[in-house]
């Protein structure tokens, strides 16, 4: 992998920290997307800033590490690993600590043009509800 393509990772995760969901946006092409564990796809760059805002919300302490980058194909994968604690509103209170990646397609302005999330739902409910 690049150094330019591990300090873009750098950034994203440092976006996704920051608390301010343009940054994150701003990451992608103006009409890239975001669907997360095969979801309807969030298109353009103010839905982006809301699906990171429904986030950023849940988790206000909300840390998201850069584990690393694989390439697969023409695409790249940005493994990541998120740390917080639910207390937004209606929150349980629960820490949630949870790995997974995103499959990157990369736009010829070096922005994300598409991106495809995964992480365990299930794991992610459990530490939710704390079982």
């Amino acid at each position: 992998m690049s150094d330019e393509l591990s300090n873009f990772a750098q950034r994203y995760a440092k976006a996704w920290c920051s608390q301010n969901p343009e940054s994150v946006a701003a990451v992608f092409a103006e009409n890239g997307s975001i669907s997360i564990n095969n979801g309807p796809p969030a298109i353009g760059r103010a839905a982006i800033a809301k699906e990171a805002q429904a986030f950023m919300t849940t988790f206000p302490d909300m840390v998201v590490t850069f584990d690393k980058l694989e390439p697969r194909g023409d695409r790249t994968a940005f493994h990541w690993t998120l740390t917080g604690t639910n207390n937004g509103p209606g929150g349980t209170g629960n820490k949630v600590r949870i790995s997974g990646y995103e499959l990157w397609k990369i736009g010829n302005d070096g922005l994300i043009a598409e991106s495809k999330g995964h992480f365990d739902a299930t794991d992610y409910e459990k530490q939710l509800r704390a079982e």
